[in-house]
């Protein structure tokens, strides 16, 4: 399932995005750079189901901290249920995107009419090679979840090193959930 540009959403809005503010559960601390310390950056939101992926990745000094890497502490996922409200976002550090955007379903064998912003499903179209990582609780290989374009403009692109592609994978049986990025 392809996912295309859906137009602009308010900054909690509980649907498929990138910006705007994380839904998260009671008592959530908003991760920070294991590398710089900084705030790290809130990419996208994905409700999938009774879970809700929310990504994260370190823009403090863009190329400094290893954000591409799924295990070097310079990016993170989540993955929440049960009930959620807007996080409390820190008032340093670069936070947020400059934008909110849907992300619209859209099957992958038609014609998308608006631009595809990334995929939900299937195999990833890895762009240097396979990373899938392993979840840290059972060791497993992790599953493909979702793939993120940069974006259709400079205010809601994310920073993937110019033409890059990030990557969600998700262990459902801990419900855990990783991210990383490829140029």
């Amino acid at each position: 399932m392809l996912l295309v540009h859906g137009g602009e959403a308010v900054a909690d809005a509980p649907v498929l995005r990138t910006g705007g503010v994380p839904l998260v559960p009671a008592g959530f601390l908003w991760p920070v750079c294991r590398e710089c310390g900084g705030p790290m950056q809130f990419l996208a939101h994905l409700p999938l189901g009774p879970t809700v992926i929310s990504v994260f990745f370190c823009q403090n000094d863009p190329g400094m901290c290893d954000d591409w890497d799924a295990t070097s502490g310079a990016n993170r996922a989540f993955a929440f249920s049960g009930e959620l409200s807007p996080a409390t976002v820190p008032t340093e550090g670069e936070t947020l995107l400059g934008a909110v955007t849907t992300l619209r379903p859209h099957p992958a064998d038609s014609p998308a009419s608006t631009p595809v912003v990334g995929r939900l499903g299937g195999e990833p179209d890895w762009i240097q090679g396979d990373e899938t990582p392993a979840c840290p609780d059972c060791a497993t290989r992790m599953t493909f979840t979702a793939e993120l374009e940069e974006g259709s403009d400079f205010t809601t692109s994310a920073n993937f090193g110019g033409g890059g592609r990030g990557y969600v994978f998700h262990c459902r049986p801990c419900n855990e959930a990783a991210f990383l990025w490829q140029r």
